[in-house]
């Protein structure tokens, strides 16, 4: 996912220090910076493959999703925007509340929201597999994500506001949907064409 977009404010504005951190930042030094698929990938339109090896392999994948998010400049990358067919998304998030969530979960699953928990927030909405484009898209403001670590373990993960978004965002990556496929078709068009006037500002993987 994209780094926040708000057309109020200048694109290269210095973020506030975080509050509060929750999870461990990772040791960059272990993972490869990858280039990233971008929309038009059969890699992001197909729903990924269930993870079933927690192993070195998976910790080494995650080790390199990290480092490819952080040279994207990304808050959240999942597997396959790096083509990989696997279930895992990693993150480093910010919440409305500016609290910073670091983490990642294999094999995520969003919970349904109680009636009173599904308040939907329409703010803007972006993706590192469709560069430089940001369109509305209304997503419920809270969200619980469960899954496993690279070792096996249960985790269950909340947020709120921006990091809901991305939690939500995240999971459709691995189920094979873009944001872009849950925007109207003038939307959706309006987004592609700000890609295509674009020029990323990371490395992509270019589609035959």
């Amino acid at each position: 996912m994209a780094e926040q977009h708000d057309e109020h404010t200048h694109e290269h504005q210095e973020p506030a220090e975080p509050v509060q951190v929750i999870g461990e930042e990772p040791d960059l030094s272990k993972g490869t910076a990858r280039p990233i698929t971008v929309v038009g990938n059969p890699v992001l339109h197909r729903e990924c493959k269930t993870v079933t090896e927690f192993d070195g392999e998976l910790s080494a994948l995650i080790d390199d999703m990290f480092v490819s998010m952080y040279a994207a400049e990304g808050v959240g990358l999942a597997a396959n925007q790096i083509g990989v067919d696997a279930k895992v998304f990693v993150y480093d998030c910010p919440d409305d509340q500016n609290v910073r969530h670091i983490g990642h979960v294999v094999n995520p699953v969003v919970e349904e929201l109680p009636v009173d928990r599904r308040t939907l927030d329409d703010g803007n909405e972006g993706c590192l597999s469709v560069p430089g484009a940001y369109a509305e898209l209304p997503r419920p403001d809270f969200a619980v994500v469960t899954g496993q670590d690279k070792d096996g373990n249960p985790v269950r993960v909340e947020g709120t506001g921006f990091f809901a978004r991305c939690l939500q965002h995240e999971t459709d990556h691995l189920n094979g949907y873009l944001y872009i496929d849950r925007l109207s078709k003038r939307d959706r068009k309006d987004a592609l064409r700000q890609m295509n006037e674009g020029t990323p500002r990371y490395a992509t993987v270019p589609n035959d």
